[in-house]
């Protein structure tokens, strides 16, 4: 019988002991988010996470821009944000105008505020081996997300689809620190299903409904990040869940599978950065 990773039930707990631990603090934990542009998804996006963070007592402060803003103006914005000791994460929602540089964005973040965990600095501690100070959102939500579910991971074959910096890339380096055996595809990689075929676990995270039945093996542990609506409008993911999850041992569904846990996990960030500011001031 196939088991369902559901991520909604593990939000609630998380952030239930996240309330209680916050209400112990002396101060709020502050995370500051810069919301360029009027992209619906982004605007929902923000909306959901400072929703979450004032649900459990983390004061959420949106700052929108128009999508005319410089990128000056922008980087400014930011360096301003890290002085600032009543800040202690920092979030900026991408997608980004063409004109603005996501990279300068991102490496204008102060390492100890990247509660994304983007900055080259975390990312190069990522895959150093050692520990940066937040694992990025998705991938540290899946792991919560296996954990929770007792799923070892030491010596099974993880196969991962998509190789983006914000899911594939961190997750590989997050899956070989627990002594998994990694791979990971892409739009260039050749047949494919010979390589889902071996997966033990088998993560995609891509945007596409791309992983049927005949490509995985009985047993196998799939985990859906890809989230995207079909043609009539329904909210899809990249796994044919109907159909997988006849074989699967367990399945993350979209929605209510990861999609709950990535901004879980944003929570747990911008508190562990408080509580290494507060030592940090201290």
């Amino acid at each position: 019988m196939t088991t369902i990773l559901d991520g909604k039930k593990l939000r609630e707990k998380i952030l239930s002991d996240l309330k209680t631990k916050i209400e112990g603090f002396n101060k709020k934990p502050s995370l500051a988010v810069i919301l360029v542009g009027n992209n619906p998804a982004s605007q929902i996006y923000v909306y959901n996470k400072k929703k979450t963070a004032e649900k459990i007592g983390i004061n959420s402060n949106v700052i929108n821009y128009p999508a005319t803003v410089t990128e000056d103006e922008l980087l400014e914005k930011i360096h301003e944000l890290n002085r600032d000791e009543n800040v202690d994460a920092i979030l900026v929602q991408l997608p980004l105008p063409e004109h603005i540089s996501k990279e300068k964005v991102i490496n204008m973040i102060s390492p100890q505020k990247d509660v994304d965990g983007f900055t080259p600095y975390n990312f190069g501690k990522l895959f150093s081996g050692e520990k940066p100070f937040v694992y990025p959102c998705t991938p540290k939500g899946i792991l919560l997300l296996l954990d929770e579910y007792n799923i070892e991971l030491e010596g099974k074959h993880v196969v991962i689809v998509g190789r983006s910096n914000i899911v594939g890339k961190p997750l590989f380096q997050m899956m070989l620190n627990r002594n998994a055996t990694v791979t990971i595809c892409h739009s260039h990689t050749k047949n494919l299903s010979d390589i889902t075929k071996t997966a033990d676990v088998l993560v995609s995270a891509v945007g596409e409904n791309i992983i049927e039945e005949k490509m995985l093996k009985p047993g196998c542990i799939v985990v859906d990040v890809g989230i995207f609506k079909d043609a009539a409008g329904r909210t899809r993911g990249d796994v044919d869940f109907e159909n997988v999850s006849k074989i699967a041992s367990y399945i993350s569904p979209v929605p209510g599978g990861v999609g709950p846990m990535t901004i879980t996990s944003l929570m747990l960030n911008t508190v562990e950065l408080f509580e290494i500011s507060n030592k940090r001031l201290k």
